[in-house]
């Protein structure tokens, strides 16, 4: 499908809208850092990001993180204080840390992100965000892109949905019906290797993966169609 002729382009946000992919990074290096430092085990790497956590609703992220150092946590509950070591514990510590971030740096959005955005108002094309996160409403805001998305289906719209988080391709697909849309002629631009494989798996009509730093050749490898370094080459 030629993306110029799609009737939908649902957005991830963070590392493809806007920068907080680094903030969510930090905030999830810091985390496991002190973690596995209090329990003398070897330490976080930046690789593991990309390979564990990455694109993932954030209790996956940590579920599947543990699951690659052979750590076994209770998974808790939700509601778990900070300072509790569970699966969601940690998840909470994380978004703790991110909310810090973010007020502390502030958010700006990719300029050739905006550029693309403004060529899709000009042809009238529906837009939507699917994210993991719930902080998505409160980082769209932040960046002042709000108003821009008719849809946001965040991790709160997942979980009151009783949606399958990435690598599923369930948000993308109510995303696209919320649009008045179907796979086929929506198309998927994300950064994450999961998002990526959610939209392959969806058979979305296209899957355009931003390299922010998972590779083009990974992105490829897990369904992109066209994998691009930033929205606005896509511009014409």
């Amino acid at each position: 499908m030629n993306w110029q002729e799609s009737d939908a382009v649902l957005f991830d946000l963070d590392g493809v809208l806007t920068p907080t992919a680094d903030v969510h990074m930090h905030a999830w290096e810091q985390m496991f850092t002190d973690f596995l430092s209090a329990r003398g085990e070897r330490p976080y790497e930046t690789g593991d990001y990309f390979a564990y956590i990455d694109g993932k609703p954030r209790y996956d992220g940590v579920r599947s993180f543990l699951q690659s150092r052979s750590i076994d946590l209770p998974e808790g509950e939700p509601s778990d204080a900070v300072d509790r070591e569970t699966v969601c514990g940690l998840g909470n510590r994380k978004d703790e840390l991110f909310s810090v971030i973010l007020a502390e740096e502030g958010v700006e959005p990719y300029p050739g992100s905006v550029r693309y955005l403004d060529e899709l108002a000009e042809r009238r094309t529906k837009v939507a965000v699917v994210s993991s996160s719930r902080n998505a409403p409160a980082v769209l805001a932040a960046a002042g892109i709000a108003d821009r998305f008719e849809v946001v289906v965040d991790g709160r719209v997942a979980a009151e949905q009783h949606l399958h988080g990435k690598p599923s391709p369930e948000t993308f697909q109510f995303a696209a019906r919320q649009l008045g849309s179907d796979s086929a002629h929506s198309v998927v631009v994300e950064d994450a290797l999961s998002g990526v494989a959610a939209g392959k798996d969806g058979a979305f009509g296209l899957v355009i993966g931003v390299d922010r730093g998972a590779g083009a050749d990974a992105l490829r490898d897990a369904g992109a169609d066209i994998v691009v370094s930033d929205l606005g080459e896509l511009i014409q």
